[in-house]
């Protein structure tokens, strides 16, 4: 039996206990934090990786409007294929735009377990 792999934890944190850095055992979360890290990274964010990222934050302020969030649906489409094909297969991607929110919600099987999962993330400003 191989031991469990564990990753460190996002948002970055350290473990108080054992003064050291926090890591996150459960797969889905990690997955789960790894999708967060690309939606919201802005492309150029990250010096040695200029491309990464989706920039999702910076969408909030785009107009509240069927085209925008469809613009939205593609981008976070396009980055989650381009970043994470290896970990999940993207089955849907919806994105709503209502004022100042955007709720973005990604149903994905992840590849190791075939596991469905969903996540539903909504970005403000």
């Amino acid at each position: 039996m191989k031991p469990a792999i564990e990753s460190i934890r996002y948002p970055f944190a350290i473990d108080g206990n054992a003064g050291r850095l926090a890591q996150e055992p459960v797969y889905a979360a990690h997955v789960e934090q790894l999708i967060k890290q690309v939606l919201l990274t802005a492309p150029g964010e990250r010096i040695n990786r200029p491309d990464f990222g989706c920039g999702l934050r910076r969408m909030v302020f785009a107009p509240s409007s069927d085209a925008s969030a469809q613009l939205i649906q593609v981008m976070v489409l396009q980055a989650l294929e381009k970043w994470l094909d290896s970990v999940i297969g993207v089955d849907s991607v919806r994105v709503e735009a209502a004022n100042e929110v955007l709720s973005v919600h990604i149903a994905y099987l992840l590849k190791a377990r075939g596991e469905r999962r969903y996540l539903n993330l909504e970005v403000t400003l």
